[in-house]
């Protein structure tokens, strides 16, 4: 769960994984504008297929060009960058549910 304080938008990715590391699907939940919403449409679309690893590759910056967001909607394109960081990091937490106490321990 993502979110910018300045417009009050909030995006919730969630992707599904199979045991070869490939997003087989995603979803998303967005509360704000339509540039938002069509953000984080366009990310589900983009990671299906990928693995991990490519779908940590998505820039915001290709997300608003292919969607061609003005410069006052950057932060929309911004967000769903975070929320696909955000869901994979989550994923990856559950797959190793000890890397983050060893991490802390260390």
């Amino acid at each position: 769960l993502v979110g910018a304080p300045a417009c009050g938008d909030v995006m919730k990715l969630q992707v599904e994984v199979d045991e070869n590391g490939k997003i087989v699907d995603a979803r998303f939940k967005t509360f704000g504008c339509g540039s938002a919403i069509a953000s984080s449409s366009l990310a589900t679309e983009w990671v299906k297929g990928k693995t991990v690893d490519e779908a940590l590759k998505i820039k915001n910056t290709d997300i608003a060009k292919e969607l061609c967001l003005p410069p006052v909607k950057l932060h929309c394109s911004m967000l769903a960058e975070d929320a696909i960081k955000a869901a994979l990091a989550d994923y990856k937490l559950k797959q190793d549910p000890n890397k983050e106490e060893s991490e802390k321990k260390a």
